[in-house]
Parts: C-alpha cells; sequence; structure tokens
C-alpha cells in the first residue's frame, strides 16, 4: 500500500483555523432534480460560528494599524457566538475582554465566555422595545467611558464586520462554485456577514438575488418589535451597516420554525446546527415553491447547534415555541 507522505503544515494558533469552511450540496433535504441547494457550513469555525471571522478580522487588523495595542480592554454587546469568538481572539493575543450580555444568553455560551476568561457583565433591565439591545449597549458605554484604554468593538457599526466576509466567506464561495446561484439566503443580525458574502458574490454573479433572513420581532426592516427567545439573529435596533438597496428580498421567521429547520436538517443531513441555521432552512423552504426552475440557492448556515440543546433541541422549549407561534 502506498503511504501518503504528504502532511499539513502546523499553524500557530486556533485562529488560523478561521475560514476555508466546506460548501456541501443538501440533496436530501432538498431532492429536488431541478434545485440545487448550497450550503456554506459557517459552523465549522473553529469557535462554532460565522463570527469568528468578524472577530479575527477586526482584532488583527486593528493590532496590525495600531488601533488596538498590547493592554487594549476590547468591550462588546453580544447574544453569544460573537461574544466567544472575540474571547477566542483576545485570549490568543494576550488582550482583556468584558462581553455584555441578557438573561436571554444561552448558558453553555456563558460558561463558555467565563472558561475563555472573559468578564461577563448581564443586565436585567428590558429597553422600551422589549428587548435588552440598547441596554446592553448603554452598559457596555458606561465600561468604556470609566475603562482607560478600552474600546467599544461595535459589530453592529464596523466596517471591519462585513470586510472580514467580503475578503473571507464571499470570496471563498466565489472560488468554490462552479457556476452563478440564482439566490444568495443569509441570517441577519448586524447585517455584516450577508452585505459581505453579497457584495464579494456580485461581483462574480451580478444577477445573482440576495435574500435576508430575519426574525419575526426583528426590527432590521422596519416591522414591529416582538419576543424572540432564539437569539442571534434578528435586532431590536437597526444596524448602522444595513443596506436595504443591497437586499432584495426578506423572509420573517418565527422560533418555531427555526427549530423545525434545525430538526430537519439534522434529520436529513445529519448537520447539527443552531438557531440562525434553522431559520435560514426555514426561509428556503418556504421560498423554493416560487422560485424559477431551475435555480441554485446558496445558503449560509452560521452557528452549530450544541449550545441550544436547552431549546431548539428540548422537546419542552420546542412545544412551548410551537404554541406560542401559533397564536
Amino acid at each position: 500500500m502506498a503511504v501518503d507522505t504528504q502532511t499539513e503544515s502546523v499553524i500557530g494558533s486556533v485562529l488560523e483555523c478561521v475560514g476555508n469552511t466546506p460548501a456541501v450540496a443538501m440533496n436530501r433535504l432538498f431532492p429536488q432534480s431541478d434545485v440545487e441547494v448550497i450550503a456554506k457550513l459557517e459552523l465549522m469555525n473553529p469557535g462554532g460560528s460565522m463570527k469568528d471571522r468578524s472577530a479575527r478580522h477586526i482584532v488583527e487588523s486593528g493590532l496590525r494599524n495600531g488601533s488596538i495595542k498590547h493592554g487594549t480592554h476590547l468591550v462588546e454587546s453580544s447574544s453569544g457566538n460573537f461574544g466567544i469568538a472575540l474571547a477566542i481572539a483576545a485570549r490568543i493575543h494576550g488582550l482583556r475582554f468584558t462581553c455584555v450580555l441578557d438573561p436571554k444568553a444561552v448558558p453553555a455560551n456563558v460558561a463558555i465566555l467565563r472558561h475563555l476568561g472573559a468578564e461577563v457583565e448581564m443586565v436585567d433591565q428590558p429597553d422600551e422595545t422589549g428587548g435588552y439591545l440598547h441596554t446592553r449597549i448603554l452598559r457596555v458605554q458606561e465600561i468604556v467611558a470609566n475603562s482607560p484604554g478600552a474600546i467599544w468593538i461595535n459589530q453592529y457599526a464596523n466596517d471591519r464586520n462585513w470586510q472580514a466576509h467580503y475578503y473571507g466567506t464571499g470570496d471563498e464561495l466565489s472560488r468554490q462554485l462552479d457556476g452563478p446561484p440564482t439566490y444568495l439566503f443569509g441570517a441577519v443580525s448586524t447585517t455584516g456577514s450577508l452585505l459581505g458574502c453579497s457584495r464579494r458574490l456580485r461581483e462574480d454573479f451580478p444577477e445573482m438575488r440576495v435574500v435576508a433572513v430575519d426574525a419575526v420581532g426583528s426590527v432590521i426592516f422596519g416591522g414591529p418589535p416582538g419576543q424572540r427567545d432564539v437569539p442571534g439573529i434578528g435586532a431590536s435596533r437597526v444596524p448602522e451597516l444595513f443596506s436595504p438597496d443591497e437586499i432584495d428580498e426578506v423572509v420573517h421567521v418565527n422560533d418555531f420554525e427555526a427549530a423545525v429547520g434545525c430538526r430537519e436538517l439534522l434529520a436529513t443531513e445529519g448537520i447539527f446546527a443552531g438557531g440562525s441555521t434553522g431559520a435560514v432552512v426555514a426561509a428556503v423552504q418556504r421560498t423554493l415553491p416560487r422560485l424559477p426552475r431551475p435555480c441554485r440557492v446558496v445558503a449560509v448556515f452560521p452557528d452549530r447547534g450544541d449550545r441550544y440543546l436547552d431549546l431548539i433541541y428540548d422537546d419542552d422549549w420546542f412545544d412551548a415555541a410551537r404554541r406560542r407561534c401559533s397564536n
């Protein structure tokens, strides 16, 4: 038997494992002969989500240009995934990091943040929309004002957020695809990932249409605020990065639909995904019947499922979400 003498080179840190995620055909979940659905598995980043790209790019770009220095105290509001990604980057580069969360944060995320050495600040007062985002941001601003050397990452307004996906996710997809996609589906919260991907892909495939997947109860596209229990998708304020003219369509998905999407993805494709990914699956399923044929859909799967065992994969939560979302 021939022995393969090729070996992978040893890399310097787990941050260098971010990116180069696979694009996988979803032929079992979407078996129609005139439809091709390709998933970009961002959930395979080392921190478990696409947010690893933003965190790495923001921190390392800042270190290169001097806006982040040794001893800088990073502060950010996060529902979990971006916080974990920043905590990893801060740990690797020896930076202090404070993450401001709220009671809807998944307990596993809070535990991971603390084990990574992040300082966790938990707000408990809802804001005027009934959510916690505005309250979290106020707390971030207080910490920065009272901590010399502290900076607010501000993923909702930081251009390096979308640039991480322009140079990363979108550029990878442009090389992985063997033909033009008809549609790009992506979940939105800061809108950075979808805009970065679409800006890069449209350079090569200008006819591609962009579909944003938002949560029911999110205000990004002007809808009324409402209860949202699945973290990581939607927002209770409009991000500064948001560019509605670059998005062709929005599909709103409720918590129960996202949970069904997760469970169907696991049952058919063996992919253990998180709530934002389930919402993307649900949006593709709902939209597909009215799309022209043949069509090729690229769907970005942002997050993995191990941190959702007490939510989406818990049968009691699932049944309660079914009842709430059917009212």
